[in-house]
């Protein structure tokens, strides 16, 4: 009788294993910084939010037992993610008209809460997150079917 999973290669447990730790650093992060640094969340990071919490879970749950047909439905919820990230990023840089803002109510989505080194701000963060959770995903992918 065959195992229902086979036994991951090591790369394969690498490159969840790091997709999973950037979640919940990213996490991690998103809630030190609203609920220690008193930094409140605008609609789009709330929106990112939504997108990464699930993430740090659900790989996190693939783990032990390992389970690549996690990629399913996280790989779909990073794109989304990274879509959100790279609008809000644009936003923030000024290359977004400040028309197409949607927040309406709360702190301002266009407006820098957070920089360090002069240029990274907190959606560029994100942004950062989502695209390398995309690309160790998108990796476990080709090596799970191919």
């Amino acid at each position: 009788m065959s195992p229902v999973h086979p036994a991951p290669s090591s790369a394969q447990w690498a490159l969840l294993f790091s997709a999973w730790l950037i979640a919940l650093v990213s996490t991690l992060g998103a809630l030190f910084s609203s609920e220690i640094m008193g930094l409140e969340p605008c609609v789009l990071c709330w929106y990112q939010r939504i997108a990464m919490f699930p993430l740090a879970l659900m790989l996190g749950f693939a783990l032990l037992p390992f389970d690549a047909r996690v990629v399913r439905y996280a790989l779909p919820l990073a794109l989304v993610g990274t879509a959100i990230a790279a609008y809000h990023t644009l936003l923030v840089w000024g290359l977004v008209p400040k028309d197409m803002v949607p927040c309406g109510q709360g702190p301002s989505c266009a407006e820098v809460k957070l920089e360090l080194l002069g240029f990274i701000t907190l959606p560029l963060l994100s942004l950062t997150a989502f695209a390398l959770i995309v690309i160790l995903l998108w990796i476990l992918k080709s090596r799970k079917s191919g």
